[in-house]
């Protein structure tokens, strides 16, 4: 596996997608990302986004989908997918409120399972991006384990969020290499800017480089020191610095 490319959720730069999207994507590719990841299409249509991403030379390393999209417009997101040239979808949220016991968690491991085999089949793979939610203690086990045990690791990825598995309380190091070969993107998040807050990069990368499966690492910031735009060219900038950009 080569060095990781490095890619920016576009989340991160939410309200700036919303007023222009095109000149947001510019802006990202000017700072030097090799990729994004998408949330939505701010204010332009999948095929304006799409092709403003290619013309600004960056790739799609995945698309962020809602499940209820997933459920109901199945056939409209393979068509963007198709649109972005991307094989990676990402389920990015389930509401922790549903995670009432161990069989509930596994109900939702074999829906995603289902959805990811369909992808899978065409040429996709699909992913679950997690939260804090997924990390409590339900029935005596992590909420995700209970959800990742139903699934077929073929047909469900493990995109790891390494900010809220720290405030879930779960070593991000220590998940990384438990889930091993099913990690090919890893969300590289921290409090603010990245590393300004809780998450050791050291050993996350560390053990991201051990499992030797992940593709891309995506950054994404979801509360800023500074304006989003300069808070994502920081975050670009210490990677830079430790060598991982």
């Amino acid at each position: 596996m080569s060095t990781p490319q490095v890619s920016l959720q576009l989340w991160s730069l939410r309200e700036e997608t919303k007023t222009d999207f095109v000149s947001t994507i510019k802006a990202v590719a000017a700072m030097g990302y090799q990729g994004v990841e998408t949330a939505g299409w701010g204010n332009v249509d999948a095929a304006t986004g799409a092709t403003a991403i290619r013309e600004a030379g960056l790739k799609v390393s995945g698309m962020h989908v809602g499940i209820a999209a997933l459920r109901t417009e199945f056939n409209r997101v393979v068509d963007e997918a198709l649109l972005c040239d991307t094989r990676h979808i990402i389920c990015p949220f389930w509401p922790k409120t549903h995670y009432r016991s161990a069989a509930a968690c596994r109900q939702i491991g074999r829906e995603l399972n289902d959805i990811g085999a369909r992808l899978r089949h065409m040429g996709f793979q699909f992913h679950f991006h997690n939260h804090d939610g997924e990390i409590a203690l339900i029935d005596g086990r992590r909420g995700f384990d209970w959800m990742l045990d139903a699934a077929a690791p073929e047909n469900l990825g493990c995109e790891a969020d390494v900010y809220w598995l720290k405030v879930g309380g779960k070593d991000p190091a220590t998940f990384i290499r438990e889930q091993g070969r099913r990690i090919s993107l890893l969300h590289l998040k921290d409090e603010k800017e990245i590393g300004t807050g809780p998450v050791d990069f050291t050993t996350v990368f560390s053990a991201a480089e051990s499992i030797n499966a992940i593709e891309w690492y995506v950054v994404e910031v979801e509360q800023y020191n500074h304006a989003p735009l300069e808070s994502v060219r920081q975050s670009l900038q210490q990677l830079r610095d430790w060598g991982k950009a």
